[in-house]
Parts: C-alpha cells; structure tokens; sequence
C-alpha cells in the first residue's frame, strides 16, 4: 500500500534552535509569554486585601462617619434577608437561618454603637 504523504523530513540533532540572534531572541519572547499565561506568579503576602482577592476596597480616606453608616445599612438589610428567609425554612435549616439572623442582629448592634461613637466625636 503507497502512502499518500511523504514522510517527515529527517532532522539533524545537531542543530540549535538559537542558530542566529533573532531565533534565540523569539524563543525568550515565547517562553516569556508561556510562562505569564501558564506559570503565574502567587504573591506570598497574605494580607485581607489578597485574601479577598482584591474584588472590594475600602478608600482609606473616606469619611469613617460614611462607613459606619453604610456598615448599618448592610447589617439591616442582611437581618431582614434572613427573616424572610427563615419564614420560609422549617426545622433545622430555619434554625440555621435565625441562628445567622441573631448573629447579624450583634453585628448591627455593634454598627450602631460604632455609629453613635463617631458622631459623639464629630459634636464634640
């Protein structure tokens, strides 16, 4: 039986692939760019803002006022979440949901105190 196509040419070990300076500078671009999709570099600092992988950041110079009011704001909002979520629950996964629900409700407790504490300081 005759093939069709020939067979590969036969190639001489001997040969560098950095035979001239542009193939060896192309091979270093290459390898270069394999490694930035393939082989990322981890930061070893393992800080809050890594750990969070960088998706919210709060600006350092933002009115602390500002973020205790929008602390509330969220503890509220997830208490009242997980009411409506626990009244459609029953048994031990409504126990979970009001379990959380009580551990939010601390949460906006501590928000508001936090709250109160910065605008006692911005009066006086």
């Amino acid at each position: 039986m005759c093939k069709e196509t020939p067979n590969p040419p036969e190639t001489d070990d001997s040969v560098s692939p950095y035979k001239s300076a542009q193939s060896k500078k192309l091979h270093e671009a290459a390898e270069k760019a394999l490694d930035h999709y393939l082989k990322p570099t981890v930061s070893s600092s393992r800080n809050s803002v890594d750990r969070g992988m960088q998706m919210f950041m709060i600006a350092p110079d933002l009115n602390r006022e500002a973020v205790a009011i929008q602390t509330y704001e969220t503890f509220s909002s997830v208490s009242i979440l997980l009411l409506d979520l626990a009244d459609s629950l029953d048994d031990k996964p409504r126990h979970l949901a009001m379990a959380i629900y009580q551990l939010s409700e601390m949460g906006l407790l501590l928000a508001e105190q936090a709250l109160d504490n910065e605008r006692a300081i911005a009066v006086t």
